[in-house]
């Protein structure tokens, strides 16, 4: 009992916002069936989320944008404030520049579209929990094209070391920790070291603050 007590205490607690019922269902049957989750609350509409939510504190809330009443992302601005260790991953259909930042300024870690393959949902989840900032590739490159707006090199891209760099470029382009892992033939562990790094020496918190101070403006 011990053992099954400490196995559920483990799991990744996910709620989900989304008001397309089939969508929701299936977003939480498929989940359901990955032992490393466990699907406390489903919401059709902000509002029922925002009440739940911060009494619940799940880890991650998998968040639509388009939702009757309230938006997703002014959803997110108020529960950030009441459950600031929930994280937040974006499901959407929406891929404009607008809505992509709109959604990360206010307090969502990840985005990923609603072509993304559950499978690879999953992994993305993985990695959100685990302090990254998993992004669709078509999102990613939308980042990164506003950030090399100009094309100046920040001085911030001197703290790091040679490997360093290739990691971030290789995060600008929306790769997973794995992905990263099997292409420089590195264990995971040792891409998560180099990404705490990075983390450190710019003096940030994510994949998207560090794009940001690397590439952004000044």
């Amino acid at each position: 009992m011990q053992n099954i007590v400490s196995i559920l205490h483990m799991s990744i607690t996910l709620a989900i916002v989304e008001d397309l019922d089939e969508v929701r269902e299936g977003l939480k049957q498929f989940i359901s069936l990955n032992p490393d989750f466990s699907v406390l609350k489903t919401f059709s509409t902000a509002e029922e989320a925002l009440e739940v939510i911060p009494d619940i504190r799940p880890d991650i809330v998998i968040m639509d944008i388009n939702l009757p009443g309230m938006t997703g992302i002014e959803c997110i601005r108020r529960v950030k404030s009441k459950s600031p260790s929930t994280q937040f991953m974006m499901f959407t259909v929406y891929e404009n520049d607008e809505k992509v930042l709109e959604a990360l300024k206010a307090g969502a870690s990840g985005y990923l579209l609603k072509n993304t393959g559950l499978v690879q949902m999953i992994e993305a989840l993985k990695e959100l929990y685990n302090g990254g900032s998993p992004m669709s590739a078509n999102i990613a490159r939308k980042l990164v094209t506003l950030f090399r707006e100009s094309e100046k090199e920040a001085p911030e891209k001197e703290l790091l070391t040679k490997r360093e760099n290739e990691l971030l470029q290789l995060l600008s382009k929306g790769l997973l920790y794995k992905e990263i892992s099997d292409r420089l033939c590195i264990s995971l562990n040792t891409v998560k070291q180099h990404i705490h790094n990075i983390y450190e020496k710019l003096h940030v918190q994510n994949r998207t603050e560090a794009l940001n101070k690397v590439f952004g403006k000044k």
